[in-house]
C-alpha cells in the first residue's frame, strides 16, 4: 500500500494501520499470519533454504484461508481498543489531497465496475473518491462464508471529467475509499436506484420509494452543542456480508473510533416503501464526556409557515424537516415546530424508555415549495424506534441560526440519563424507518398537526403594532374531524417565560380541519417554551404541539 506521492513509510507504519493488523490478527486466530501476508512472501519466508525437488505431479498448495469475522470479534477489537491511546486518522498527501469541491463533483464512480453487478444481487456497490473535504482513508472488507476479504479499489474504478485526469495521474495508489454507497431496484425493477450512502465521519444517509435525498443519521454524536467542543466520531472500517441472490436484505458492520469512544456497528438494511435500518451499536468509552447522542439525526430548516425569517425568496419553504416528533409508551404524541433561530437554541423533551422520536417532513405538495430542482416534498421523514428498554433520558433538539440551504443546522438524538463514565460500555439497539410516512411519524388515534403558522398578533388587516405574537395551529383528523362547529372542545394552552393573552379554537369551515389560533407575550430575550392541544369529552383529541419562540 502506498501514497499517492509513493511513500510507503507514511501510510504502512501508522498506528492505525498497525491495529487493523492486530486486528485481522485477532479475528483469525490460528490462520492470521497466513492471512495478514501476502502468499508468496509467506511462503518465501517459511521455507527451509534447500527446498526438495517437488513432482511435477503434485498438487499446488492451498492458498491460505481468509480471516473469519463475527460481530462478537468485532466487538472484543473494539473494547480492547478503547483502553489504548487514540492516534489521529492518517491524512492523505499528494494529487488526491489536492481535490477541491469543483474538482471533486466531476469524479464518478463508474456503474460498470460496481461490485456485485454481474452476479445476480439485488444489491450493487459503488465507492466514493477520497479528496476534497474526505481526506482520511476508509477500509472495505467483502465477507464470505464468513471469512473477510478486502475490496480494494483503484483510479480505474472512477471517471474523472474536465481536467481532473490531469490532476490524479494513471495509476495513483488508492489507500482506501472515502465511503461507500449501495443501489437497489428500489423503485423500479429494472433499475438500481441509490439506496443509502455512508460518507464522512459516521454520516450515513438513506432513501424509501419515491425520495430524494434530504437528512441524514450518524453513528454517534458526542458533546454536540457542549461548551468544551464537538467530537466527530468516524467509521473507519466497513464489512459487508455479500448478499446472495435474490436476498432483500443486505448487513453492514462498521468500526468507530474516536478521542472518547469506539464502537462496534451492526446495521441490517431493508429497502422498501419505508427503508429500515435495524442498528446495534456496541460502544467502549475511552475517556468521560459531558454527553453522548444516539441515533442522532441532522437535517435542515431555512425557513417555512411556521418561521418565515424574512428571506426574499420566491418559494414558500425551504426545508428537509419541519416537526420533531416524540411519542410517548403512554399514547401521547408530541409534535416541535422546527426554527432557524436569531441564536443557538436548545430543547429537551423528557421521557422514559420512548417509543420513537424523530425528524419528519408533513407538507407532501409541490406548491409547499416550489422548488422544481430540490423537491424538498420528497424529502424523507426519518423515525427512531428504540429495541428493548432504553430507561430514562431525553430528546435533544440543537437548532443553529443558517442564512443558507446548504447547511445542515438541526440535530438530534436521545441523550442517556446518568454519567458517561471512562471504562463504561453500553449496547443500543434500534430501527430506523426512511419514507414519506414511515411508522411513528404522526398519531394513529388523535388528530395530527396538519400545518403551523406564526405572524405578528392582533387584528389582521388592522394597521397596528403589537407586541404579541399570533401561533396559528391547524389539526386535522381523528375523533376530532368528526365533530360538530358546535362541540365542546377546550384547548389546553400552557407557556413557560411568558404569558398566553388568548386561545380560540374553531372548525374551518366546509372541511374537517380545526384551527387553534394563540396570542402570547414574552419579554424580549424571553425563550418562551409553549405547548397546545385540543380536548374535550374527557380525553385528548389531538396530537400535542411545542414551539419555541425566541422573542427578540
Amino acid at each position: 500500500m502506498t501514497t499517492p506521492a509513493g511513500s510507503t513509510a507514511a501510510i504502512e507504519n501508522t498506528p492505525d494501520n498497525l491495529r487493523r493488523r492486530r486486528f485481522l490478527a485477532t479475528l483469525a486466530g490460528s490462520v492470521a499470519l497466513s492471512a495478514v501476508m501476502p502468499y508468496t512472501l509467506h511462503a518465501q519466508d517459511a521455507a527451509p533454504e534447500t527446498q526438495p525437488e517437488v513432482p511435477a505431479t503434485a498438487e499446488p498448495a492451498e492458498p491460505p484461508k481468509l480471516p473469519p469475522f463475527s460481530f462478537d470479534a468485532l466487538t472484543e477489537e473494539m473494547r480492547i481498543t478503547a483502553d489504548e491511546d487514540w492516534h489521529e486518522a492518517e491524512k492523505i498527501e499528494g494529487a488526491l489531497a489536492g481535490l477541491d469541491y469543483d474538482a471533486y463533483q466531476r469524479i464518478r464512480f463508474r456503474p460498470d465496475h460496481a461490485r456485485w453487478k454481474d452476479e445476480g444481487q439485488n444489491f450493487r456497490l459503488h465507492a466514493f473518491h477520497l479528496g476534497w473535504l474526505f481526506k482520511e482513508p476508509v477500509h472495505i472488507y467483502e465477507i464470505v462464508d464468513g471469512r473477510a476479504r478486502s475490496m480494494d479499489f483503484t483510479t480505474h474504478d472512477f471517471e474523472y471529467g474536465g481536467n481532473v485526469s490531469e490532476q490524479i495521474p494513471e495509476d495513483t495508489p488508492m489507500p482506501g475509499v472515502a465511503g461507500f454507497r449501495l443501489h437497489n431496484p428500489l423503485n423500479r425493477a429494472d433499475i438500481f436506484d441509490e439506496l443509502i450512502a455512508f460518507l464522512g465521519a459516521s454520516y450515513f444517509r438513506a432513501l424509501g420509494r419515491s425520495n430524494v435525498y434530504g437528512l441524514s443519521a450518524r453513528g454517534l454524536s458526542v458533546n454536540t452543542a457542549m461548551s468544551g467542543g464537538e467530537e466527530f466520531p468516524r467509521f473507519t472500517d466497513f464489512w459487508l456480508e455479500r448478499p446472495i441472490p435474490g436476498a432483500t436484505t443486505m448487513t453492514v458492520y462498521a468500526a468507530l473510533d474516536s478521542k472518547s469512544v469506539t464502537g462496534a456497528y451492526r446495521f441490517v438494511i431493508t429497502p422498501g416503501e419505508t427503508t429500515e435500518m435495524e442498528v446495534t451499536a456496541r460502544l467502549f468509552l475511552r475517556e468521560k464526556t459531558d454527553q453522548i447522542g444516539i441515533a442522532p439525526l441532522t437535517s435542515m430548516y431555512l425557513f417555512g409557515g411556521a418561521d418565515p425569517r424574512g428571506f426574499d425568496d420566491f418559494r414558500a419553504s425551504v426545508h428537509d424537516s419541519e416537526y420533531l416528533v416524540l411519542n410517548t409508551r403512554g399514547g401521547e404524541t408530541y409534535l416541535r415546530a422546527l426554527n432557524n433561530p436569531p441564536r443557538l437554541a436548545s430543547s429537551y423533551l423528557g421521557a422514559e424508555n420512548p417509543l420513537s422520536f424523530g425528524l419528519v417532513q408533513r407538507s407532501r405538495d409541490f406548491d409547499d415549495y416550489l422548488d422544481a430542482q430540490a423537491h424538498y416534498e420528497r424529502r424523507p421523514s426519518l423515525m427512531v424506534e428504540p429495541i428493548g428498554d432504553w430507561g430514562k433520558g431525553m430528546v435533544r433538539l440543537v437548532e443553529i441560526p443558517s442564512k443558507l440551504e446548504g447547511n445542515d443546522n438541526i440535530v438530534a438524538f436521545w441523550v442517556p440519563e446518568g454519567k458517561m463514565e471512562k471504562g463504561a460500555a453500553l449496547e443500543y439497539a434500534y430501527r430506523l424507518h426512511w419514507g414519506m410516512a414511515p411508522k411513528g411519524d404522526r398519531s394513529v388515534d388523535r388528530a395530527r398537526i396538519l400545518r403551523t403558522r406564526v405572524g405578528e398578533g392582533g387584528v389582521a388587516g388592522v394597521e397596528q403594532k403589537s407586541d404579541a405574537r399570533k401561533f396559528v395551529i391547524d389539526f386535522e383528523g381523528g375523533t376530532l374531524s368528526s365533530l360538530p362547529a358546535d362541540a365542546e372542545l377546550v384547548p389546553q394552552v400552557s407557556i413557560g417565560h411568558g404569558e398566553i393573552e388568548q386561545a380560540i379554537v374553531s372548525k374551518v369551515s366546509d372541511t374537517d380541519i380545526w384551527r387553534l389560533v394563540i396570542e402570547a407575550k414574552a419579554d424580549p430575550g424571553n425563550v418562551a417554551e409553549l405547548k397546545a392541544a385540543l380536548t374535550g369529552y374527557d380525553q385528548t383529541l389531538t396530537e400535542t404541539w411545542l414551539y419555541q419562540w425566541v422573542r427578540e
